[in-house]
């Protein structure tokens, strides 16, 4: 044996009772152990830094996962501070209620669309509700007539004492009295009145407005009818 074959052989021999005593390292493991991962970056002085761990010089910036055959496994972005954490947070949070907003916008529009399937259906259901409010609001005028008529007669009363209204007996002073705060609660109820009707205009103003785009879509949909 050659003395060039005699290094080879203890050299082998000196392999196996490594690998013996202490096993297969991590990079020769493959299948039997945990692939290795590569963290690499450039931290703020434009050093190139190289770990097997995630590099904390560059915690402040975008770190590279490499896989053992040197291609990029992944990217890991900066750690945060607790200020820039509340306000990703406070931005998810933000997003989340944005996209729950327009879920239920989209709810609302389905169900609008079930119970108005067109114009004619929407418009019906508005002039039912206006003719409720005017109904009402018509016994309130029919109301306000009477009492106007009833503090005319008052008034005629009344002339008798204009020198001196005080002397009037108190029975006539009570029923002016009277008269004058229902005609001032009449004229409230029929304000109060109007503003509904004003309300359930733009309610229905509002739905027709969401509507339209609906019908139009839905009709688009449909295609021409034969």
């Amino acid at each position: 044996m050659t003395t060039t074959s005699v290094h080879v052989w203890f050299g082998r021999v000196a392999a196996g009772l490594v690998l013996a005593t202490f096993g297969m390292p991590p990079w020769a493991q493959g299948a039997a152990g945990p692939v290795p991962q590569i963290y690499t970056c450039t931290d703020a002085s434009g050093r190139k830094l190289t770990s097997d761990r995630p590099i904390p010089e560059c915690s402040d910036r975008e770190q590279t996962i490499l896989n053992p055959s040197g291609t990029v496994k992944a990217k890991i972005g900066p750690v945060l501070t607790p200020y820039e954490q509340s306000q990703s947070e406070a931005r998810i949070r933000a997003e989340q209620k944005e996209r729950a907003r327009k879920e239920e916008e989209k709810r609302m529009d389905r169900a609008l669309l079930v119970r108005y399937p067109n114009l004619v259906a929407h418009q019906k259901d508005r002039e039912e509700a206006l003719a409720q409010v005017q109904l009402v609001k018509q016994v309130g005028v029919e109301r306000l007539k009477d009492l106007l008529a009833e503090r005319s007669k008052l008034n005629e009363e009344m002339a008798f004492y204009a020198k001196d209204p005080s002397k009037a007996p108190a029975r006539l002073q009570r029923q002016v009295a009277g008269v004058t705060q229902s005609l001032v609660d009449q004229e409230r109820f029929l304000t109060e009145k109007d503003k509904e009707i004003q309300r359930i205009n733009a309610r229905f103003d509002e739905e027709q407005e969401r509507l339209e785009p609906l019908w139009q879509a839905n009709a688009a949909t449909a295609g021409p009818t034969r």
